[in-house]
């Protein structure tokens, strides 16, 4: 089983760290970006501001799943700063969440921001996009 060690050591100055607030969502997300239905995310400005380490332009991202094991590497290849009602049919689209639509998108994302406790309708988003690197084959218990 490949670990996060060994993939900072071939991808150097990657982060580590799953998508979502749960363990189920973690899984969930990651399996989209394997499936090549996830090319973009996008998290609170003020969740970011506060991380130790975030995303960069042309920087790698060890993406982890529900139990912190690796399931792939992730290049961000653009970032940009959105308000939550200015979010594009495009956008969610490439979350690649639910139905795809930014009715879905709207809905799901509001209740995790309102989870997160930074919700409004004009908050500031911080909207990657990625490209697949590397699929990390893992051993599942």
């Amino acid at each position: 089983m490949v670990t996060v060690k060994q993939l900072k050591a071939k991808y150097p100055g990657a982060i580590a760290w799953p998508f979502g607030d749960s363990p189920q969502m973690s899984a969930e997300l990651a399996g989209l970006v394997v499936r090549g239905l996830k090319t973009a995310g996008c998290g609170s400005l003020a969740a970011f501001e506060k991380e130790e380490d975030s995303p960069t332009i042309g920087g790698y991202n060890i993406i982890l799943d529900g139990e912190g094991r690796p399931i792939c590497v992730i290049r961000t290849i653009a970032m940009r700063l959105i308000r939550f009602n200015e979010v594009t049919e495009e956008l969610a689209r490439k979350e690649g969440e639910g139905d795809l639509s930014l009715q879905y998108w709207r809905r799901e994302h509001k209740e995790f921001f309102e989870r997160e406790g930074t919700f409004s309708e004009n908050m500031e988003l911080v909207a990657e996009e990625f490209e697949l690197i590397e699929i990390v084959q893992t051993e599942h218990r």
